[in-house]
């Protein structure tokens, strides 16, 4: 009887649900609003407004299938506060949440209610404290989980070890500390545990990750086992990573637990790599490294640095592995070191660890063309030095930094002189930079290749010096398409279609982020976080909707906007789908250079010093 009457309770209950059935309370529109209002400084949400629709009038970072809201890409937006889950709750699609590059602070929120969820990121934000082992038991279906970039402690939570589809998982530049949990998920491809204070063994679970998912927080010893260095966690700015890191390569330096020599940069490297290919089998430093011997100018050897431009003096291998060294950042191609010489000259060493297979005598060749080169906005290398397995390329340091910085990391006195005047200067040298590369190096399928906003530096006059062009030549084709920005044209993502137009692709996605402010999604090598700048502005285009586009803190007169509309629409044409449809590097100079020389000669530009003076734009 009891069975029956059970059964019986179901019948009714179901028959309930057929005549009544439980519904959201709220609709997505209302959720999404509610969501709104716990952030703080929601300006960049102004398209989320009552009486809209997120799906059909595009609301800004959401992503819909069918009317149905699925993902939040609310990356670099300023946003802070609180994050509503209840409201998130309400939004029964959604599988997706991507808040990275932001200032929200405080524990973690209570995301384990969404257990729908496929992706979490939260990467560079201030979140702190201990995560409870437990969060993610709840949470089986998540593929990605993104908390780099914060300050959080404590053990790395053990439920994470538990969810079966795990793929990426990137926990580095935070505090936890402790053992590893026994990750042993085949799903896991992409894993970053760096830089934080763990210690014992890695799990066996691991052992098909390079060491460098593990280094910069982690020393290992004979055993295998890692320790804690003692070195402060390193404030990174994000390039992205590259992946978010990218958004990490913001360009100014910043000190990861005080200075340490350069040298010592390189023994720990040289440690990780005896590790894996055990004693004898490593590099423990060039000869006369430590001799004091100088540089040799355009020089055969492999010893020590040659020296491609010595305007601001000459120096050898051993300057370098003495000075005082502070990380800028880990990249695609490379680790990059501030390093301060003892004679007063401060330079960038860009170490790249994988490249094609090219002799001493055809790398010599490259880096002498690509000394040759003397233009006002193409910065050329001071000097290299050449090994086998890996190369240092060294530049005078550009203290002011990135112009990606400038953009989306720092809010001083630099952001509010990037005005429009002085942002139209930066596009018409990046422009004319471009166009200078693409006819000294034609021979080149890609005469830049990684042109994208970390890589164009600012002179104190905002000048922009475009850096990191001509690597295609000498490393390897799986590397350049991983590291490369000019492979996210749609052309190289589709059909493997590499040519000078990818770097056209790439000078507008620059244009559009200067206007707009938004941080391109087509930096990011995970799809996750920033904005599909490219879609948006076509769409705005279409709608006659320009205006809406601009960056706020560009204080606009009516002249102004009618300039900004017309560069806007030069960086739609440079990142045309098709190739063939897309402007080549001439014309887009030429059509930059037109709306310049519309300007008054007096147009004044704001300078570091607050002071204010006449320059003539396009000199």
């Amino acid at each position: 009887m009891a069975i029956i009457h059970v059964l019986g309770s179901s019948i009714y209950f179901y028959i309930f649900l057929l005549i009544f059935p439980i519904t959201n309370s709220i609709s997505d529109s209302e959720a999404l609003l509610k969501l709104k209002e716990s952030f703080t400084n929601s300006t960049a949400l102004d398209s989320w407004k009552p009486g809209t629709e997120p799906c059909t009038d595009h609301w800004i970072g959401v992503r819909c299938d069918n009317g149905v809201v699925w993902g939040l890409r609310l990356g670099h937006l300023g946003l802070s506060g609180k994050i509503d889950v209840d409201a998130l709750g309400s939004l029964s699609g959604l599988r997706s949440i991507s808040v990275m590059s932001n200032a929200f602070s405080g524990p973690i929120p209570d995301f384990r209610r969404l257990g729908i969820l496929r992706g979490l990121y939260l990467s560079m934000n201030q979140f702190s404290g201990e995560i409870p082992s437990d969060y993610f038991t709840s949470m089986g279906g998540l593929r990605k989980v993104w908390l780099s970039g914060n300050g959080l402690s404590g053990p790395i939570p053990s439920s994470l070890a538990h969810l079966t589809h795990l793929m990426e998982l990137h926990l580095e530049n935070n505090q936890f500390s402790g053992a590893i949990p026994p990750f042993d998920q085949p799903s896991l491809v992409s894993l970053n545990l760096s830089n934080n204070n763990l210690e014992g063994e890695i799990p066996s679970g691991l052992s098909r990750f390079s060491q460098n998912a593990f280094t910069d927080g982690w020393r290992p010893d004979e055993d295998n086992h890692v320790g804690p260095t003692g070195v402060s966690r390193r404030t990174v700015l994000a390039d992205d990573s590259r992946d978010i890191r990218a958004e990490a390569e913001a360009g100014e330096s910043r000190p990861v637990g005080g200075r340490r020599r350069l040298a010592q940069f390189q023994h720990d490297e040289l440690r990780q790599k005896e590790s894996r290919l055990g004693p004898g089998r490593v590099w423990v430093g060039p000869p006369d490294a430590s001799s004091g011997k100088g540089s040799r100018k355009y020089g055969k050897g492999v010893g020590d640095i040659v020296m491609i431009n010595d305007d601001k003096g000459e120096f050898g291998l051993a300057d370098l592995m003495k000075a005082a060294a502070e990380v800028l950042g880990n990249g695609a191609l490379g680790s990059s070191y501030k390093a301060m010489m003892a004679n007063g000259l401060t330079v960038v060493v860009k170490r790249i660890k994988e490249s094609a297979k090219m002799g001493k005598d055809q790398f010599d060749g490259e880096m002498t063309r690509i000394g040759s080169l003397k233009h006002n906005n193409v910065l050329t290398p001071l000097a290299y030095h050449y090994r086998k397995d890996e190369k240092l390329l060294v530049y005078e340091y550009q203290p002011k930094g990135s112009l990606q910085y400038l953009l989306h990391g720092d809010r001083g006195i630099s952001h509010a002189q990037l005005n429009w005047p002085t942002r139209l200067k930066i596009i018409q040298g990046i422009a004319r930079g471009l166009a200078y590369l693409h006819t000294q190096l034609s021979s080149l399928d890609l005469p830049h290749g990684n042109l994208k906003s970390s890589n164009i530096l600012l002179t104190p006059d905002y000048d922009p010096l475009l850096v990191d062009y001509g690597f295609s030549s000498f490393i390897s084709s799986t590397q350049a398409s991983q590291a490369l920005i000019a492979y996210k044209s749609p052309e190289a993502t589709l059909d493997h279609d590499i040519s000078p137009k990818c770097d056209v692709y790439c000078l507008g996605l620059v244009v559009l982020e200067i206007l707009t402010g938004k941080f391109p999604c087509q930096y990011l090598n995970n799809g996750e976080g920033g904005t599909d700048i490219v879609q948006w502005v076509r769409s705005a285009i279409v709608e006659g909707k320009e205006v809406d586009l601009f960056d706020p803190d560009i204080e606009c007169t009516k002249s102004f906007i009618g300039e900004m509309e017309q560069i806007l629409h030069i960086g739609a044409a440079c990142t045309e789908n098709s190739p063939d449809k897309r402007l080549d590097v001439t014309e887009a100079v030429r059509r930059i250079e037109g709306v310049l020389s519309s300007q008054d000669d007096t147009k004044t530009i704001q300078v570091l010093s607050g002071d204010v003076y006449a320059d003539r734009l396009g000199q």
